[in-house]
C-alpha cells in the first residue's frame, strides 16, 4: 500500500495550514434545500398489486463512449454553443463520488479566472513539471493550464502505479502523448472533458486566449502515428496444461499500425444525415429553403432535408432523370432519353445526388474535429483507473486541485491508494465489459419507453451469458475476504470488481423474470442474491420483501414436484417459509431500516393467517407507527402578477407569505409556519435536514474519519469516498452499533462538546456540518431528542446517506417546558403531497416514537401585489 494524495506527494494533512473560512460553507451541501420530488425507490413490497412494476434506479454511472451519440447515425454536437455552455451545461449537473468527498469550492470560468490571475501573480520559477506547478501552484498563460496538469497528473499517477494495465500500444500512446505540444494537449483535453466524444467545427472552437494555433493543435492532433507492430517484441510462451478461466472482458480500444489522437471529417463523414448535425439552426434554414422543404425545428427541417435527398434518389432509380447537357456536348453520339436508365446508371445518379448534398453541408461546415474513438476509450480507462469509479466529469478533474490551493481546514485522516484495485488487464476489460452490458439493460428498461416483450427477452438473454461468471467471481471474492482482505479492506475495493455490476444485472433479471410471470426463477434467483453478502447489500432488504411476497402468494403452485397433494397445505407450507424469510430478515443486519416496518407487517399477517397461538406471534407494537398529526395554519399569502422565471421560463410554483410574526416582510410558507411554532413555545430551524446531518458529522466524526483503505485518497476529502454508497455501514458495522448504543443512552450531547471543542476553531470542512448553527442549540436538541429515536435517525443515515439526504422534513422543532420533546414538520400548502422519500421519512421517524406533523398552510387572505 503506498501513502499518498492526489499528487503522488506524502504529506500530513496536518501540516498544511488552512485559514478558517468566512462565507464558504464547510461541507458540500448546497444552500439550496434539496429537490422535493425524490428519485423512486426500488421496493419488492405489495400486497395490493402483486405483479406491479419493481421501481428501479438509474444507472449511477458515467455514460461510456460506446452507447453515447459516438455509434449513432446523427451524434449529438455542441459546436453552437461557447465552450463553456457545451461543457457545463450539456448534461444536468450531478456530482461524482470525488466530488461528494471534496469541499464546495468555485469552479467555472470565474474559478479559472481567479486561478489564472493567482499564477500570474507569481514568480516564474522552474515549472517544468505539473506536479512542480502544482506544489508551487505557477503557471503561464499559453504555456501550461489548470485542465492540462490536472489529466497530465492523473495519467502520471496510473503509469507510476498500475503500468501492468496497459500493453506496449497503448503505452507508446502515452509516450506520445507526453511529446505533444502543449496547445495540442489543451485542445485536446478540452474536447474530451466535453464527454460526448462527436464532431466539432474547427472554425468555431473558442480557445483563442490559450491556444494562439488552432489549425496548428488540430493538425497535431489529426496527424497520423505509428505502432509498434503485436509481434516485433512477442516472446514464445510456454502452453500451460491448466485450463484458463472464461473471461468475458472484451478490449474497447483495438489498435492497428498506426493511430491518430483525432479523426478528419472528409475522411469519415459519409452520410447526410451525419453531416446536417454540424449545421447552426440559421444553416439549416438556408439550406431547406434551397431544397423547398419545411419543419418546424431544427431536427424537423433536417429530417425533411435528409428524407427529401432519399426521395429524389428513389426516383433517379425509377429511371426518370435528367439527361446530361455537358454529357450531350461531349457525346453528341450519346442519346439519354427520358425515362430509359440502366441499373448502373442509376445508381450512379443516387450517388452523384447524396454527394451533392454532403458536399454542400460539409463545405458549410468547414474542416471539422472528432477524438478518435479506441484513444479516447483509452484514457477513459485511465481516469476509471485514478478515479476509483465510472463516474467523473470535469468537476471532477479540477476540484482536487481547486480544494488544494483553497484556503481551508480538513480533518486529520490516513490518506491510501492501493496499487492492486485490478489485478490484472484482464479484469480491468472485464470491468469494463460489465459496465457497458449494465448500461445496455439500464437503457433496455428506464430508458426508451414501456419495455416489450422482446426487450425483456434481450435482458434475459444478457443475464444468461454472464450468468456462470457471475457465480465464479463470487466464490473468488469469498475466499479473498476469507482470506486476502484485511478488516474492511475489500468492501470498497468490491465496487471495481466484474461482479458488482455482474450482481446488478442479476437484480435486474430477477425483476425482469417477475414481469413475464416465471416466478420460480426469480425466487431461485432472489435465494441465490440473498445467498451472497458481498455485492449490492442496501438492495438485501428488497430482495426478502419481494421473495416473501413470491412464498405467499405463489410458490405452492410452481413447485416442479410437490411435497404436498393438498393445495391448501402447499399454501400453509410456503406461509411458514415465507415467515422464515421475514424473521432471517429483521435479524439480517444488512437488511436496512427503512424495509422493517414493511417487513413487519408482513410478518406479524402470515402469523394471523397461520393461525399461530397468540403467545408465539411477533409483537411490535412497540415500533407501531403513529400517524402524523394534522396542523393548520392561517397566513397572508402573496400573488404577484406576470411573474417569469430564469431565461424567460414558467415562475417558480413556490408560494410567499407574509411573516406576520417577525417584521412583516416577505417570507417562504415554511418561514411563516416556523414563525407560528415559534409563538406556540417550539424553538426551531427551517433546515430541510440540514441540522440532521450537522448531528451525524458531530456523532460519527471519529468513525467517519476511521482508516479503511483506499477510502481517502487525496488529503483534501470533507467523508471517505464510500460515505454514500452500500459499503460505508456493512466496513464499519461494529464501530456504528457501538456509537448507537452510546447515543441511545443519552450520549449524544457529550459526543457533540467533545468535537465542538476540538474542530470549531478552525472550521473544519466536514461533510453536512454546518458551524453557523450554534452549539447550545445543538446541545438543548440533543437532550430533547429520546437516544433511541435519534440512534434510528443515525442509522438510517449510516445505511444509506446518500440515498436519505433528501425528504427529512422541512423544520426541526423542540422545547424543554412542559417536558422535553421533539417534533418534525413537514410543510404543505395547497395541492402539495409527498413524495416517496418523505413518506418514508415520516415511517421512519414516527416508527421510532419521534412526533411528526403535517403543518398544512393555509391562506386567510391573499392580496395581489
Amino acid at each position: 500500500m503506498i501513502i499518498m494524495d492526489a499528487f503522488v506527494k506524502r504529506l500530513n494533512p496536518a501540516s498544511v495550514q488552512k485559514s478558517s473560512r468566512s462565507n464558504s460553507k464547510p461541507d458540500q451541501v448546497s444552500d439550496e434545500p434539496p429537490i422535493k420530488k425524490a428519485k423512486r425507490e426500488e421496493v419488492y413490497d405489495s400486497d395490493d398489486d402483486l405483479d406491479q412494476d419493481i421501481r428501479t434506479r438509474s444507472p449511477s454511472l458515467k455514460p461510456l463512449p460506446s452507447t453515447r451519440g459516438l455509434d449513432a447515425a446523427a451524434p449529438r454536437h455542441s459546436e453552437d454553443s461557447t465552450p463553456d455552455q457545451s461543457e457545463t451545461e450539456a448534461e444536468p449537473p450531478r456530482r461524482t463520488a470525488i466530488e461528494n468527498s471534496l469541499p464546495e469550492v468555485k469552479s467555472g470560468k470565474e474559478a479559472l479566472e481567479e486561478y489564472e490571475n493567482f499564477r500570474a501573480s507569481q514568480e516564474d520559477h522552474d515549472t517544468t513539471s505539473a506536479a512542480s506547478r502544482l506544489d508551487s501552484r505557477k503557471w503561464v498563460r499559453g504555456k501550461t493550464s489548470l485542465y492540462v496538469d490536472a489529466f497530465n497528473l492523473a495519467l502520471g499517477t496510473v503509469l507510476d502505479e498500475e503500468s501492468h494495465l496497459f500493453d506496449e500500444k497503448e503505452m507508446c500512446i502515452f509516450d506520445q502523448w507526453n511529446r505533444l505540444a502543449y496547445e495540442a494537449q489543451f485542445l485536446y483535453v478540452r474536447l474530451f472533458l466535453r464527454k460526448t466524444a462527436s464532431w466539432h467545427r474547427i472554425a468555431r472552437l473558442r480557445y483563442h486566449d490559450d491556444i494562439q494555433d488552432t489549425e496548428a493543435a488540430v493538425n497535431e492532433l489529426q496527424r497520423s502515428r505509428d505502432l509498434p507492430s503485436d509481434s516485433s517484441t512477442s516472446l514464445p510462451v510456454l502452453e500451460s496444461t491448466e485450463p484458463k478461466p472464461i473471461i468475458l472482458g472484451q478490449d474497447q480500444c483495438v489498435f492497428t499500425e498506426n493511430f491518430t489522437f483525432a479523426d478528419k471529417s472528409d475522411q469519415l463523414i459519409t452520410s447526410v444525415e451525419e453531416a446536417i448535425t454540424l449545421l447552426s439552426l440559421d444553416e439549416v434554414k438556408a439550406l431547406a429553403k434551397e431544397a423547398k422543404v419545411q419543419g418546424k425545428n431544427k431536427a424537423d427541417l433536417a429530417k425533411s432535408i435528409c428524407k427529401m435527398s432519399s426521395q429524389q434518389a428513389g426516383l433517379f432509380s425509377l429511371g426518370l432523370r435528367r439527361s446530361s447537357t455537358n454529357a450531350s456536348v461531349d457525346f453528341p453520339d450519346r442519346n439519354t432519353p427520358e425515362g430509359d436508365s440502366s441499373g448502373p446508371a442509376s445508381l450512379s445518379e443516387d450517388s452523384n445526388r447524396r454527394k451533392h448534398f454532403l458536399e454542400k453541408i460539409l463545405a458549410i461546415a468547414g474542416p471539422c474535429i472528432r477524438l478518435s474513438l479506441p484513444v479516447f476509450r483509452l484514457f477513459e480507462r485511465v481516469h476509471l483507473v485514478f478515479y476509483r469509479s465510472t463516474e467523473w466529469t470535469e468537476k471532477s478533474l479540477t476540484t482536487i486541485i481547486l480544494a488544494k490551493i483553497s484556503k481551508r481546514n480538513f480533518p486529520n485522516y490516513v490518506v491510501s491508494r492501493s496499487t492492486n484495485i485490478f489485478a490484472s488487464r484482464d479484469q480491468l476489460l472485464e470491468f469494463e465489459t460489465a459496465m457497458r452490458t449494465e448500461y445496455t439493460i439500464d437503457n433496455i428498461l428506464e430508458f426508451n419507453g414501456p419495455t416489450t416483450e422482446a426487450g425483456f427477452r434481450k435482458v434475459i438473454g444478457a443475464f444468461e451469458e454472464i450468468y456462470l461468471r457471475w457465480k465464479t467471481l463470487l466464490q473468488e471474492e469469498q475466499e479473498k475476504e476469507e482470506r486476502v482482505y484485511e478488516s474492511g479492506e475489500g468492501a470498497y475495493l468490491r465496487r471495481l470488481n466484474p461482479a458488482h455490476p455482474y450482481t446488478r444485472i442479476v437484480h435486474k433479471a430477477a425483476y425482469v423474470l417477475g414481469r413475464l410471470k416465471e416466478h420460480r426463477r426469480e425466487h431461485a434467483l432472489l435465494t441465490e442474491l440473498l445467498d451472497q453478502r458481498l455485492f449490492h447489500l442496501a438492495r438485501r432488504g428488497s430482495w426478502y420483501q419481494r421473495k416473501a411476497l413470491l412464498e405467499e402468494h405463489y410458490m405452492y403452485d410452481l413447485e416442479l414436484e410437490p411435497s404436498y397433494k393438498d393445495a391448501e397445505v402447499r399454501k400453509k407450507h410456503w406461509k411458514r417459509i415465507a415467515v422464515t424469510t421475514c424473521e432471517t430478515a429483521l435479524e439480517d443486519q444488512n437488511c436496512h431500516l427503512i424495509y422493517h416496518y414493511d417487513i413487519q407487517k408482513r410478518l406479524v399477517k402470515l402469523e394471523k393467517q397461520l393461525k399461530i397461538p397468540k403467545r408465539l406471534q411477533h409483537d411490535f407494537g412497540h415500533v407501531r407507527l403513529q400517524k402524523p398529526q394534522e396542523h393548520f395554519v392561517e397566513g397572508i399569502q402573496l400573488k404577484k402578477d406576470d411573474i417569469v422565471g430564469k431565461n424567460g421560463r414558467a415562475a417558480s410554483t413556490k408560494t410567499i407569505w407574509v411573516d406576520e410574526g417577525e417584521d412583516g416582510g416577505e417570507c417562504s410558507v415554511e418561514a411563516m409556519c416556523l414563525s407560528w411554532y415559534r409563538s406556540q413555545g417550539w424553538k426551531g430551524y427551517h433546515a430541510e435536514g440540514g441540522i440532521v446531518r450537522t448531528l451525524f458529522a458531530y456523532l460519527f466524526f471519529d468513525i467517519l474519519f476511521l482508516y479503511i483503505p483506499n477510502v481517502f485518497q487525496t488529503a483534501y476529502q470533507t467523508c471517505p469516498l464510500d460515505l454514500h454508497t452500500d459499503a460505508f455501514y456493512p466496513t464499519r458495522a461494529s464501530e456504528i452499533n457501538h456509537r448507537l448504543v452510546s447515543i441511545a443512552n443519552g450520549g449524544a450531547a457529550r459526543l457533540i462538546e467533545e468535537v465542538d471543542r476540538r474542530e470549531r476553531e478552525n472550521n473544519t470542512c466536514i461533510i453536512g456540518l454546518k458551524w453557523e448553527y450554534e452549539l447550545d442549540d445543538l446541545l438543548e436538541l440533543a437532550h430533547c431528542f429520546d437516544g433511541a429515536a435519534l440512534a434510528a435517525v443515525c442509522k438510517v443515515m449510516a445505511q444509506e446517506y446518500g440515498q436519505r439526504g433528501g425528504g427529512i422534513p422541512d423544520l426541526i422543532l423542540w422545547r424543554t417546558e412542559p417536558s422535553r420533546k421533539v417534533m418534525f414538520a413537514e410543510v404543505k400548502s395547497a395541492n402539495d403531497r409527498l413524495s416517496d422519500t418523505q413518506r418514508l421519512w415520516i415511517h421512519v421517524l414516527t416508527g421510532a416514537g419521534v412526533t411528526v406533523a403535517l403543518c398544512n398552510a393555509v391562506a386567510k387572505e391573499v392580496r395581489e401585489v
